[in-house]
């Protein structure tokens, strides 16, 4: 059977120490499953050293693995420097598609009534972020404003039939949209692709909405779990609206899909967790590393060996059952070190692995 492959992206700080942490969780010993891990050094300092050449080399493992796990980097402030590697990283493994799920964490309260899982899928290239702007001085005196930016149909594409994938996968309802009613060229292109994928995913529910009505009518839907498929700052923006719902986003994995030429099918799956890496909790032993074990979890269940979903699962599993046991990080309200939570979530999965292969 062929043994899947992820590439290691190591980081900076707490993002390194809890890679670290989801790593113990990946050990064969634990899941049961023999992975190949290729590891690269993404810390600033190497970066720096290879003038981010580690990164075009991560990129490529990944390409040609299907899988990436990353810690968090540190981005510097001089623009001069090597910068966040993130961008190169989509760039070179076609990146087009950002998920990142809120969901209900045991012994957190949410806000406003929100407890079913709202997922948000938006673009990672295109639209403001990849404009370009500039400034001209008008015929009145005035300083005028510019910016020119794009969107492709693929990555429309990409978006729209992943979203309707995720939704069908985790039994959720596809909400919102963008405002195609004011930017029916360029915004209605997307609503195209929206509907596209509706009609190819009949099975699916789906409730179209203008973004601005996406954000009014949230929380009149949030017992409902939720694919939110958005452009590339509109979904910036919900994700840093909707994943604080839950309380925290501890309980939240990101992922970066690449995409080929012309395909719907995801041909590289990078899982991070969504936040950066506390340099304040750098070595106390006491950062959370349930959103980096979760990430770990959620890479696994794309992968082709049946056995690796399984794991992931199981892993996804352990997290919530040493939560509901009251075993939590001082985030949460608890006392657990972060290695002590590690090590919860490792007893739960390796009872699972063992019940799995002992005989019936």
């Amino acid at each position: 059977m062929t043994v899947t492959t992820i590439a290691i992206l190591r980081g900076d700080q707490t993002g390194q120490e809890l890679l670290d942490e989801a790593l113990r969780v990946l050990h064969p010993d634990v899941i049961g499953v023999e992975l190949e891990l290729r590891t690269f050094d993404l810390s600033l300092g190497h970066r720096r050293e290879t003038a981010n050449a580690v990164v075009v080399e991560a990129a490529d493992a990944m390409r040609r693995a299907g899988f990436g796990l990353k810690a968090a980097t540190v981005t510097p402030t001089d623009r001069s420097d090597v910068g966040s590697p993130n961008a190169l990283l989509r760039e070179r493994v076609g990146g087009r598609v950002i998920l990142r799920t809120g969901q209900r964490i045991p012994g957190v309260a949410g806000i406003a009534g929100v407890s079913a899982p709202i997922s948000i899928v938006r673009m990672a290239v295109d639209g403001a972020y990849n404009a370009r702007e500039w400034r001209e001085q008008g015929d009145d005196g005035d300083e005028v404003a510019y910016r020119t930016e794009h969107i492709s149909r693929a990555t429309c594409r990409a978006v729209a039939e992943f979203a309707f994938v995720h939704a069908a996968r985790t039994h959720a309802r596809v909400f919102g949209g963008p405002k195609f009613t004011v930017s029916r060229i360029y915004e209605g292109m997307f609503k195209e692709e929206l509907d596209a994928a509706a009609g190819r995913h009949p099975e699916v529910d789906y409730e179209p909405q203008l973004i601005d009505a996406t954000y009014a009518l949230l929380f009149s839907r949030a017992g409902d779990p939720l694919v939110i498929p958005a452009l590339n700052r509109d979904g910036d923006c919900l994700s840093d609206l909707v994943l604080p719902l839950f309380g925290s986003i501890a309980g939240a994995e990101s992922l970066l899909l690449g995409f080929g030429d012309d395909s719907l099918v995801p041909s590289v799956v990078m899982a991070e967790a969504p936040h950066g890496t506390a340099p304040s909790l750098e070595g106390k032993n006491v950062a959370n590393p349930m959103a980096m074990i979760l990430a770990a979890a959620a890479l696994l269940g794309f992968a082709a060996d049946q056995r690796c979903r399984l794991a992931g699962s199981a892993i996804r599993d352990a997290v919530f059952d040493a939560l509901r046991a009251g075993i939590a990080t001082s985030d949460l309200g608890g006392q657990a070190s972060t290695s002590a939570f590690t090590d919860a979530v490792i007893q739960r999965v390796r009872a699972v692995a063992a019940a799995a292969a002992s005989p019936a």
